[in-house]
């Protein structure tokens, strides 16, 4: 990976600082024209990104508020796996209520995506349950009791609507202001359960105790997959039920 490409974005364009929360990413705060922006450098594939920059597009022209990728100087969204986009302000929801405007907001990108087509290399939760890799998802890595626990709590979710998810809307990817929501950081956005983006503090979405329990368990054992072997996963598996316990 190599700043250099920023220079493909104008004369003007530095780094002034580096941003917390990146993990796959080198994720900097940047000038460029004269304003401030954010720039992601990964490895991810042209296709790949894309797929993220389309639909950064399609959600801004839709209304909602997300990062929008800033073209280079010739016209492109991305370039040698930098993308630049614009920098949303505003701090992480604090409140019931704030909580509450953040489902609501998940469901927006939910609606405006149905139908959309997955990201490629990826596997959403239902597809799992056959295949064993997927992106950041290596199921073989996994102990085969932990793989029997993730897809006993996935196949609950088999039939309920499908969606673009945004993968990880955790306090540090949302951005709230009196006026809007706003969601950053769509690295791990991809087509999947629209409910695996709704297991949120306070019981945001209003679930049903029934349905926020499926949502809940199949939430845990995604992070447990997606993030195996470190201590967040170990964590998040542990609150997945052994098959012999799964409530149907």
């Amino acid at each position: 990976m190599a700043w250099e490409a920023l220079a493909q974005w104008g004369e003007d364009a530095v780094r002034i600082e580096p941003l917390s929360g990146g993990v796959a990413n080198d994720v900097w705060r940047l000038r460029v024209g004269g304003r401030i922006a954010v720039g992601r450098l990964g490895t991810r594939s042209d296709a790949d990104l894309a797929w993220e920059t389309g639909l950064m597009q399609h959600l801004d022209r839709a209304g909602m508020a997300v990062p929008v990728p800033i073209p280079t100087l010739d016209g492109r969204l991305f370039a040698d796996g930098l993308v630049v986009m614009t920098y949303v302000k505003g701090t992480a929801p604090q409140t019931e209520a704030d909580w509450r405007r953040v489902a609501e907001t998940l469901r927006q990108l939910h609606r405006l995506t149905a139908g959309w087509p997955q990201r490629p290399g990826w596997q959403s939760s239902i597809d799992l349950l056959q295949a064993r890799t997927g992106t950041r998802i290596n199921l073989d890595a996994m102990p085969e009791e932990a793989v029997a626990r993730c897809r006993a709590a996935w196949s609950r979710l088999v039939g309920r609507t499908v969606s673009v998810v945004h993968g990880d809307p955790n306090p540090r990817n949302i951005r709230v202001t009196d006026e809007r929501v706003g969601l950053i950081d769509w690295d791990e956005s991809h087509v999947d359960v629209s409910d695996l983006d709704l297991n949120l503090p306070h019981n945001a979405a209003g679930y049903d105790p029934i349905t926020q329990d499926v949502v809940s368990q199949a939430s845990a054992a995604w992070e447990a997959a997606v993030c195996w072997n470190d201590d967040h996963s170990i964590q998040q598996l542990a609150l997945v039920r052994p098959v012999e316990d799964k409530i149907t």
